[in-house]
């Protein structure tokens, strides 16, 4: 089993910024991409950011500029650096990581798992 626990969010003011991080542990092989998506209320998850393992990164356009994703493959750790925050960056953020993973009696498989969410609120 994986885990992957994020924090670093919380309310700030419009213009701020926010480091989020997430740490996955457990019986973890390796780990391929890495990412943040986003929940608001009364909308669909949406993608962020995401990096692979070899560092290739991705974004959302409306955080390019803004935001940069990094990790720490020995760590297990992936970061969300948002900065010039707006009130529509308002929503619940998710790490997602495909994790290879030891299974018992079966050998190693691929998952994708979900962090709990962190809540980032941007204040006007």
């Amino acid at each position: 089993q994986v885990q992957l626990v994020e924090s670093g969010g919380g309310l700030v003011q419009s213009g701020g910024s926010l480091r989020l991080s997430c740490a996955a542990s457990g019986s973890i092989v390796s780990i391929n991409t890495m990412g943040w998506y986003r929940q608001a209320p009364g909308k669909q998850r949406e993608l962020v950011a995401t990096t692979t393992n070899s560092g290739t990164t991705d974004y959302a356009d409306s955080v390019k500029g803004r935001a940069t994703i990094s990790r720490d493959n020995a760590k297990n750790t992936v970061y969300l650096q948002m900065n010039s925050l707006k009130p529509e960056d308002t929503a619940v953020y998710y790490c997602n990581a495909e994790v290879l993973t030891r299974v018992f009696g079966y050998g190693q498989k691929l998952f994708n798992y979900w962090g709990q969410g962190t809540q980032v609120t941007v204040s006007s």
